[in-house]
């Protein structure tokens, strides 16, 4: 491999990365530009070595790219929350690993799939928003602000209800 390729793969990978993580930050989401570029550029780094190591006897780059995926489900646990009956975090969760899997297309010269892939990862995070479906929601609460609530309890039951405590 060519520096030029490994340049090619490495920057297409973090322009893709980058196009996920800004429309994240514009949605003001945890994980915004920074943290989906360099997972983008992560992911790329390992295909790139597990390429230039596959003509190797007895290396497999197939399990590098699995262990990514598995990594990547690490790293979107830590931004998933429960708070006070709501879950939260989901959406940028999912856009994370989606951006690893933008790596890895990326690192592999798949510049079409890369393409397609960011596009549509984009529409589906731009348009598909919960606030976009009546679903019995508040007009700003967005899909990583609330997605599920139970056990809900206004202010006005709890001044009724000297038992239940915060």
């Amino acid at each position: 491999m060519t520096i030029t390729i490994f340049v090619t793969r490495l920057l297409a990978s973090m322009l893709a990365g980058g196009i996920i993580g800004l429309e994240r930050q514009r949605s003001r989401k945890s994980a915004g530009i920074r943290t989906n570029t360099l997972v983008a550029i992560g992911a790329c780094t390992y295909v790139l070595v597990s390429v230039k190591l596959a003509p190797m006897e007895g290396t497999d780059p197939s399990r590098i790219i699995s262990q990514i995926i598995t990594g990547i489900g690490f790293l979107g646990a830590g931004v998933i929350l429960q708070y006070k009956g709501s879950i939260r975090g989901l959406t940028t969760a999912a856009t994370v690993w989606c951006s690893a899997g933008l790596g890895v297309l990326g690192g592999m010269g798949m510049f079409w799939e890369l393409a397609i892939c960011t596009t549509a990862i984009w529409l589906v995070n731009t348009f598909l928003k919960t606030k976009n479906f009546k679903r019995g929601k508040k007009d700003d609460e967005d899909e990583d602000d609330i997605i599920y609530r139970y056990n809900y309890v206004d202010e006005e039951e709890i001044s009724d209800n000297d038992d239940i405590i915060d």
